[in-house]
């Protein structure tokens, strides 16, 4: 189940960072790619985001049931339930994109294109605080909160354990602490944005620092869809004996010393622990 999860993850990144060229364009100047590609591009954006932080949360109750109720995931983590789970996330994600997926429309505002979701002008404000409030929740809310509670019961069942687990801490609380530092001030930029939105306060110098401070966190927010392969790939056993065979067949001096520290160097939280809380429990259970 988590290698498929890690697959539509790998999917729901590359959507997600597809469209950041053309945004990041947009950002500059105006939309120069048309109506089409405005709706193609925002919709994978969104698309790609919701689907994104969905599959990651999954991850965290994947790692959950594998360590803290590993008898009952030996029936439960299974790759037909994966791809399940993962249908599910992906029409979650398509539909946490509703209504901004059918709105997205090529505008002229002045003399420049803009690309956004157009609304009736009686329920433009509306919308957009609803969709600054619906991202909020869906997107930061929900998924912090599963993550923090399966990983804290993850943590409890480690510190109980008689397997070595420092680096499955730290990992841990790496998994957590990435997710917050990367999605948090974004999220609050745009909760404050939401509130200028619906004319709680309405001050020039304070628009002209959501601005600026939105420019910022969105880069910071963007950048955890890089750090995912080294979050949950690089640090896997699977992708250490799959490098350390590759490099083993290379010509070259270092290989061996390489080899070496791949090998001893400690796997995933998933990778090293399920599979001694597994023989553990069941062995409680006999």
């Amino acid at each position: 189940m988590t290698d498929v999860c890690l697959l539509n993850l790998a999917i729901a990144d590359l959507l997600f960072v597809f469209s950041l060229p053309f945004l990041a364009h947009y950002a500059r100047d105006q939309w120069v790619f048309g109506d089409p590609m405005c709706r193609i591009i925002l919709g994978s954006y969104n698309i790609g985001f919701y689907s994104g932080i969905f599959f990651i949360t999954l991850m965290s109750v994947d790692r959950y049931l594998a360590i803290v109720h590993a008898v009952y995931a030996l029936k439960a983590r299974t790759a037909t339930h994966g791809m399940i789970a993962s249908v599910v996330i992906w029409i979650a994600g398509f539909l946490s994109s509703f209504p901004e997926i059918i709105k997205n429309k090529v505008s002229i505002n002045g003399n420049k294109s803009i690309c956004n979701p157009l609304y009736v002008d009686d329920d433009n404000e509306f919308f957009m605080a609803f969709r600054v409030l619906k991202m909020n929740i869906l997107g930061l809310v929900l998924p912090l909160g599963v993550m923090v509670f399966c990983y804290s019961m993850i943590v409890r069942r480690l510190l109980t354990s008689k397997s070595p687990k420092k680096h499955a801490i730290r990992l841990v609380f790496m998994v957590v602490m990435v997710f917050f530092v990367c999605w948090t001030p974004y999220n609050i930029a745009c909760f404050f944005r939401g509130l200028e939105i619906l004319e709680v306060y309405s001050f020039c110098e304070t628009s002209k620092s959501i601005n600026l401070s939105l420019q910022i966190t969105e880069a910071i927010a963007y950048l955890h869809s890089c750090l995912n392969p080294f979050i949950y790939v690089f640090v896997g056993q699977k992708f250490k004996k799959h490098i350390s065979r590759l490099i083993t067949s290379l010509p070259c001096v270092n290989c061996k010393i390489l080899k070496t520290h791949l090998n001893s160097a400690t796997g995933s939280v998933y990778s090293q622990y399920s599979l001694s809380t597994s023989i553990a429990e069941q062995s409680t259970a006999i």
